[in-house]
């Protein structure tokens, strides 16, 4: 038992006698220790400067996707039987995280990187706007392959050229790794938040509002297209039975012009006026169903409509992130000093071990 104490005591000042070995080393080392740290001070105080600040615009949207049927059930219900989907039923394709995952999709922002802005007075597209802002012109310079390429406000998907593509992916990657995130700060809360960060506190402000323009109208349609679809089609048959029911009326005067003070005995010459009578009240029938399942469209579109309320939305100036001088000095000097300690501590283990 005293063996095992005694063994345990020389260990512990074994360990206390290396540590302080090691730390007069070290400190035998001193100068050269304070002068990696003034060095990395000093990079670290020139990235500081170097370091452009980063702006980050913040847009916050509640959605109302307002869906049931209420009291429309049992009118829903007769349009079905006629054959006539008016909507008002189903899931949605883009609800919970389906939504946050359209704003962060590469063709909503391709779209929008072709929005165009207004910049010093010149309309020029987001994309043209991020290219200046990385300086990507002069890097171009000697690649012909891109020197000539432009991109223009509102160009069509088709008319972009294999160029374009390798460029607006390069862009898009960029943005979706570090500069746009998209998502709800509360699960509880159905307010969807979206912060763009970039070098150019324009550039965040314009691409916040318009990636919410460009999927506000990508999601409206899209959740209201059969809505629509379907109010156009009945309005079109309605449109249809009213000239034809028109054209019966006309009919009726016509024919009874023909019989006037004819001889009530001869009922034959009275014919087309009676088929044109039955014409008027089938299609006066078809008309006033046809109106009352036009009205109930309009009404299921107009419920079909989702609403994006916009909360809060970019003002400037807007969030700035700066890489600050005393940070930059600081963090420098513990690393440099931190490298310099490491690179003799592995020296010096190795001249031991040889």
């Amino acid at each position: 038992m005293n063996e095992k104490h005694t063994n345990d005591e020389i260990s512990l000042k074994e360990l206390i006698e290396k540590g302080r070995e090691w730390f007069s080393y070290l400190l035998s080392q001193w100068k050269i220790i304070v002068l990696a740290g003034i060095i990395g001070a000093g990079l670290g105080l020139a990235y500081s400067f170097s370091k452009k600040p980063v702006y980050t615009a913040s847009l916050s949207f509640a959605l109302e996707d307002e869906k049931g049927g209420g009291g429309l059930g049992s009118a829903l219900g007769l349009a079905s039987s006629l054959g006539l989907d008016l909507g008002g039923g189903g899931g949605s394709i883009f609800a919970g995280s389906n939504l946050t995952e359209l704003f962060k999709s590469r063709a909503m922002v391709e779209q929008t990187l072709l929005s165009p802005v207004v910049v010093d007075g010149k309309s020029i597209s987001l994309a043209e706007m991020y290219i200046h802002n990385n300086g990507w012109r002069d890097q171009w310079n000697d690649t012909p392959k891109f020197k000539a390429i432009q991109f223009l406000p509102d160009t069509k998907r088709k008319y972009l050229t294999r160029a374009h593509d390798s460029i607006l992916g390069v862009m898009y990657q960029n943005l979706s790794q570090s500069g746009l995130v998209v998502g709800q700060k509360d699960k509880k809360i159905a307010i969807i938040t979206i912060d763009v960060s970039s070098t150019n506190e324009l550039f965040s402000k314009y691409f916040t509002e318009s990636l919410v323009k460009e999927v506000s109208d990508f999601y409206v349609t899209t959740k209201s297209k059969k809505a629509r679809e379907n109010m156009d089609i009945l309005e079109r048959q309605t449109d249809s039975i009213r000239g034809a029911l028109n054209g019966a009326i006309t009919g009726v005067a016509v024919a009874n012009d023909n019989t006037f003070g004819l001889n009530p005995a001869m009922n034959v010459r009275r014919a087309p006026s009676a088929r044109r009578q039955v014409d008027v009240q089938a299609n006066t029938a078809i008309l006033t169903e046809l109106v009352k399942q036009t009205e109930l469209a309009k009404v299921t579109l107009r419920k079909e409509t989702p609403l994006i309320q916009v909360i809060d939305q970019p003002i400037l100036p807007l969030q700035k992130e700066k890489f600050g001088k005393a940070k930059g000095i600081l963090l420098g000097g513990f690393l440099a000093g931190f490298m310099v300690v490491l690179v003799l501590v592995l020296r010096r283990v190795l001249k031991l071990l040889n």
